[in-house]
């Protein structure tokens, strides 16, 4: 069923220009190799921000100097030339990575518990404030389905006119789409939607032929054509809608801090079906605000940046944030892919504040419906963030910065280290039980050589960090607690508690799964095979038991030679070990039935993994639902040219929103546009002309006045 064009837009060729005029913002390319001037330290940068710093630090020092005494001690390693030292090696690290989120955690706790985080002035409490400049909401699109995009932006453009604040804010759809029948729907809504929103909204959308540099480039485009029209932007994911208030607020903030370059809010996950998606937001509902309270502790002005549901100052993101091509060639070079941190970090060497509000209410995402689903974004990550390696010697950034680099290369990282340091305490065991000891090694020596494991300082150091995992979760519990709503939200105390050890064992288990697949995503990367960039699935993520299999049989049959590797060395160990191989061995079972709606909704008849979003919708979540639905009732199907055909309106707003071409010259040639107008004029038909096209050749054709021609020109038989 298509879009009734005919009752929502004006007739054919009348109608208002799809983009406002260009307003030109230059936006030169960052040298990483230049040593920028002293950047000022920012005002709103909180007192005493040197002192927090060091106490997370320190604390978490301390906590790794321990944690490597003991497992020294563990292990008998005096020696650099004894095998445990590999396996001290690798835990040393490993621990020092919990540590620090134990110690990031605590102080999230304790903002938690004394409502902090705000910051900036923004107090959700108080009454709007009044703006007075425009500021632009970017959707950048790449084959989405435009259903689900335009209902939350609908959402929010009704929320904004509600409040009296529409007319500060213009909306742009931002389209990188590359298929060329998704690429018809987006044109076929956007007109939709402007004309359900009246002809004061200022909505508009674009089209780029070729989606350059990918995200990074499409909002780099915007800013170079537009950004001197807005003092500020900010960017929106596909599945991501915020409420009048948080924009409003965000603005107001802007408005009142000049030398603010970004702020950014913590999005709530939502509109989880699936048991997997249930499970993300339950976690990230629960445990995430004393995450984002504990960086947003010791971050300062020196924050991150996230990618989507942050307000950009125009100025400083054209000034600070043009990003290079990287040397080499891909994984490694080329497009800076995880491009949202490396931003943040040439923003702040700027001497623009960074600043992470994870007070403010009101900021919504979704999350992936299955763990294949995540592993497919996680793969693209992992590149993005691997890139940052060769980011992290420019010049002048902030040592806080810095860290952020760190984090995103450690969060895949430690997955091979993990295995690894799983992988050489087995072998350490292996080689106890069955390699006989040296008691008195070559050389002059009074007294024999006792190779000591030691078991019960052993059990303290696995409790020990086991409690550094958990310990954040039983906290966050707690906090969640002393306030009433946010208890009310999550079902109760009682239930909770059963949400919270149904996610810990859930997790546990998919853990190893996940350890595994980012291991093997980090040698493919280092053996220098790209990720590619597609689409993500955003609403069912179920996948038949076959195709399950094909993806994680892998995982099964290491997890089942790593438990029988285990058990063969000593039943204790095996027992140590069961976490793991059983969430190994389980990975076909566990992904297929986490990835089902009927789970997750079970679960959430039951009363467990709530979310106070749920239970009680914010009127922006309950709106968007509402719009979706209504869109799915309309929703344009078929293929593209048959649609234009059919509808002389959309054939008309399509033409009209080409852009101009660029001049010809022998090394601009569009080599599909060629090879696509040669197949359609040898084609009899549209059928077979349509059946011969790449897909790429088509979009070609109809981004071009002359192939669209073409295309229209051919009989229908």
């Amino acid at each position: 069923m298509a879009f009734p064009l005919d009752t929502l837009i004006p007739p054919h060729g009348v109608f208002l220009p799809a983009m406002p005029e260009e307003a030109p913002l230059a936006m030169p390319v960052q040298d990483f190799r230049e040593k920028p001037g002293r950047a000022p330290r920012p005002g709103t940068s909180p007192r005493l921000i040197w002192l927090r710093r060091a106490l997370v630090f320190g604390a978490a020092l301390l906590l790794t100097i321990i944690g490597a005494r003991e497992m020294a001690l563990v292990l008998d390693v005096d020696s650099v030339l004894q095998p445990g030292m590999v396996v001290l090696v690798l835990f040393v690290p490993l621990f020092a990575w919990i540590a620090l989120s134990f110690v990031s955690s605590l102080c999230g706790v304790a903002s938690v518990v004394a409502r902090g985080g705000r910051g900036l002035g923004i107090d959700p409490a108080a009454p709007l404030p009044r703006l007075a400049t425009r500021s632009a909401l970017l959707m950048p699109v790449y084959n989405e389905d435009p259903r689900r995009v335009l209902a939350g932006l609908e959402a929010m453009h009704e929320a904004l006119r509600e409040a009296g604040a529409a007319r500060h804010f213009d909306v742009f759809i931002l389209s990188d789409t590359t298929d060329p029948d998704a690429w018809a729907r987006e044109e076929e809504a956007f007109l939709a939607l402007r004309a359900r929103a009246g002809d004061e909204a200022r909505i508009f959308y674009r089209r780029r032929p070729k989606n350059t540099d990918r995200k990074a480039g499409n909002i780099a485009d915007w800013v170079r054509r537009h950004g001197a029209a807005y003092p500020c932007f900010l960017i929106l994911d596909a599945d991501s809608v915020m409420s009048a208030e948080a924009l409003i607020r965000m603005a107001a903030a802007m408005e009142a801090h000049p030398r603010v370059g970004l702020i950014q809010s913590l999005p709530v996950i939502v509109n989880g079906r699936s048991l997997f998606a249930r499970m993300q937001q339950f976690a990230g509902r629960l445990y995430g605000p004393v995450i984002a309270h504990g960086i947003a502790f010791w971050h300062g002005a020196e924050g991150n940046y996230w990618g989507h549901n942050a307000m950009i100052r125009t100025e400083a993101f054209a000034s600070a944030a043009g990003l290079p091509h990287l040397p080499g060639r891909k994984p490694f070079g080329g497009t800076v892919m995880s491009h949202d941190f490396v931003e943040a970090a040439l923003m702040r060497r700027r001497g623009w504040a960074i600043h992470f509000i994870p007070a403010l209410p009101g900021s919504y995402e979704e999350s992936p419906p299955a763990l294949s689903d995540l592993a497919i974004r996680d793969r693209r990550w992992c590149q993005g963030n691997l890139q940052h390696l060769a980011v992290l010697p420019a010049r002048g950034l902030h040592p806080i910065s810095r860290s952020h680099l760190l984090v995103g290369i450690g969060s895949y990282i430690t997955a091979p280290m993990w295995l690894a340091f799983l992988i050489c305490g087995v072998l350490l065991a292996l080689q106890a039980r069955f390699v006989l000891p040296v008691y008195f090694p070559q050389g002059p020596t009074l007294f024999p050589d006792w190779p000591v494991v030691d078991p019960v300082r052993a059990k303290w150091v696995f409790i020990a960090t086991m409690g550094l995992l958990l310990l954040p979760k039983v906290l966050a519990w707690g906090a969640m607690l002393l306030d009433r709503s946010w208890r009310r939200g999550h079902g109760g105390a009682l239930p909770s508690l059963v949400s919270v050890l149904v996610e810990t064992v859930l997790a546990g288990l998919l853990a190893p799964v996940t350890m595994l697949t980012q291991s093997v995503d980090v040698v493919s990367i280092l053996r220098g095979k790209d990720s590619g960039w597609s689409a993500q699935t955003r609403d069912d993520g179920s996948l038949p038991l076959r195709a399950v299999a094909r993806l994680y049989w892998r995982h099964t049959a290491f997890g089942i030679a790593f438990g029988i590797a285990a058990f063969l060395v000593s039943p204790y160990l095996a027992a140590w070990m069961s976490p793991v191989v059983i969430g190994l061995a389980m990975a076909i079972p566990l992904a297929a039935w986490t990835a089902r709606r009927g789970a997750g909704q079970a679960l959430r008849r039951a009363g467990l993994l709530l979310i106070p979003e749920e239970r009680s919708p914010p009127s922006i979540l309950r709106r968007t639902l509402e719009l979706r639905a209504e869109w799915d009732a309309m929703a344009p199907e078929g293929e593209a040219v048959a649609r234009l055909r059919a509808n002389p309106a959309l054939l008309g707003a399509h033409r009209a929103m080409l852009p101009a071409p660029a001049p010809s010259s022998p090394d601009r040639l569009d080599v599909n546009l060629v090879l696509g107008l040669a197949r359609v004029r040898a084609s009899a038909d549209l059928g077979q002309a349509l059946a011969s096209l790449s897909r790429a050749e088509k979009a070609a054709l109809l981004a071009d006045p002359t192939g669209l021609d073409a295309l229209l020109d051919l009989p229908v038989r």
